[in-house]
């Protein structure tokens, strides 16, 4: 019955400008001459030539070819047979110490097919970065990991500035929206498990708007991600990537995610980003780390004289 649906037309606010600019120029050149790829192109991402102006760029690591195949998802599904480019995060280093960037966000497929579910290569990869690249800030955007605390704590322990694990939906269209072999739970026990092992780490979360969901159901994801202490949480428009995939059940507007923006601040969010093109890295640096400094002004300021 789905295949018979009416495709909604997509609203005004959802177009985009052409990408361009100096950053973006260079960013796109390196990453072709170094043959390194990144999410913004392979996604074809609408904010990529925003986010590279601004410095943040993210990475793709272990391959194009994902173990899980989620129904909101264009990337390939199948099987890798453990094949891995041991040398990735040497050269990823090596290629991102000569971008210029400020903010770099290292995500990748989903590698049932190691043993250790690629956890030693994102933190290899993270370890690289900081060496080559003492300045830069590294957030991770991982896969699940089955919830396996031994490998969840490999990439905590190489102390990655923000660790990312999307929920990507409500609890109800779990099902519907991710692979079969994720969960809402679970997804929500990795965050918790970062925080357990060192409390210091920033935590992050993505939210699609757009897949049927209630607003009851979205309130009641953001009170279970305030539960297990996660600090930043980002909502965005859910787009078809092919005819394949789900469909969009509504196009939310502008004014409803300032709603939602305004409500997850208020529930105690460190940061939130919301919009119908904001996306789990979008402007990473600028929104997260912004964010985090100026609060981190307020609360000085806010704080009484102490004379001597």
């Amino acid at each position: 019955m789905e295949a018979t649906k009416k495709v909604l037309p997509k609203p005004s606010w959802l177009k985009i400008k052409p990408p361009g600019g100096e950053k973006y120029t260079n960013i796109k050149q390196l990453s072709k001459e170094l043959n390194i790829a990144t999410v913004c192109q392979e996604a074809r991402c609408p904010n990529m030539a925003e986010c590279w102006g601004g410095g943040t760029a993210t990475f793709m690591l272990m391959g194009e070819v994902c173990t899980r195949g989620c129904r909101f998802c264009s990337v390939k599904t199948g099987n890798p047979k453990g094949v891995l480019d041991h040398d990735e995060p040497r050269k990823l280093g090596v290629a991102i110490s000569k971008m210029g960037l400020e903010y770099v966000v290292l995500t990748s497929v989903d590698r049932d097919d190691l043993e250790d579910e690629g956890s030693g290569h994102f933190a290899e990869s993270v370890r690289e970065l900081k060496k080559l690249s003492p300045h830069i800030l590294v957030e991770v955007l991982t896969p699940d990991f089955h919830g396996r605390t031994e490998l969840i704590k490999k990439l905590v322990d190489a102390k990655p500035d923000v660790f990312a694990h999307n929920v990507e939906t409500v609890e109800r269209l779990t099902k519907r929206v991710r692979d079969p072999r994720a969960g809402y739970r679970l997804s929500l026990d990795v965050l918790a498990q970062v925080k357990e092992i060192d409390p210091t780490r920033y935590t992050k979360t993505s939210i699609m708007l757009g897949l049927g969901e209630t607003d009851e159901e979205v309130m009641q994801t953001l009170k279970d991600l305030r539960e297990v202490d996660c600090d930043v949480v980002t909502f965005g428009q859910y787009l078809q990537p092919t005819k394949l995939k789900l469909k969009v059940e509504e196009y939310v507007t502008p004014e409803k995610f300032q709603w939602w923006q305004e409500t997850a601040e208020a529930m105690g969010f460190l940061y939130v980003a919301s919009g119908p093109l904001v996306r789990s890295s979008y402007k990473a640096g600028e929104f997260f780390m912004t964010g985090i400094i100026n609060k981190n002004k307020q609360q000085q300021e806010n704080q009484p004289e102490v004379r001597v």
